[in-house]
C-alpha cells in the first residue's frame, strides 16, 4: 500500500519531470532541432497533452516490496 508521503514525492517527481520536459522540447525548438523535440514529445504525449495530462496514470513499483 501507498502511503501519502510516497504519494507526494511521486507527484513532486512527476511534476519535475514534466518541466524537464517542457524546457528541453523549448530548448530544442529554439536550437531547430525538430527531430528531437518530436520525440521528445512523442514520448510524453500523455503527459504533455493539457486534456490528458491529469488523467494520466503514473504506474509505481517498489522493487524492495517484490523481493520480499
Amino acid at each position: 500500500m501507498i502511503d501519502m508521503n510516497t504519494t507526494e514525492r511521486l507527484s513532486a517527481q512527476r511534476d519535475d519531470i514534466y518541466d524537464w520536459c517542457v524546457v528541453r522540447f523549448k530548448e530544442f525548438m529554439a536550437e531547430e532541432r525538430i527531430d528531437d523535440a518530436m520525440a521528445l514529445a512523442d514520448e510524453f504525449f500523455e503527459w504533455l497533452d493539457p486534456e490528458q495530462m491529469d488523467e494520466e496514470e503514473t504506474l509505481y513499483c517498489n522493487y524492495e516490496e517484490l523481493r520480499s
